[in-house]
């Protein structure tokens, strides 16, 4: 199974950014659990230093930024 953690205190960019996972993850039809990590203290020991963050199965793939659809489609194939 795919794990995406999303890095986030819960701001819009945050939140859309979540959404977006989630959107994705059943465009793709794949086996993914998309998780919000909101813990300021498991933020900063991922390595993320702006957010919203995201890794995928424990790998930091974005920080600070929102990725298009096409991009995280891409992350998550390469990061399976």
């Amino acid at each position: 199974m795919t794990t995406l953690k999303v890095f986030g205190t819960g701001c819009a960019n945050c939140k859309r950014l979540e959404q977006l996972c989630i959107d994705t993850v059943a465009e793709m039809k794949i086996d993914a659990k998309v998780e919000k990590v909101t813990d300021l203290m498991e933020i900063m020991q991922s390595g993320i230093m702006a957010t919203p963050g995201l890794s995928i199965n424990g790998k930091v793939v974005s920080s600070g930024k929102i990725p298009t659809k096409e991009t995280l489609k891409h992350w998550i194939e390469e990061n399976r």
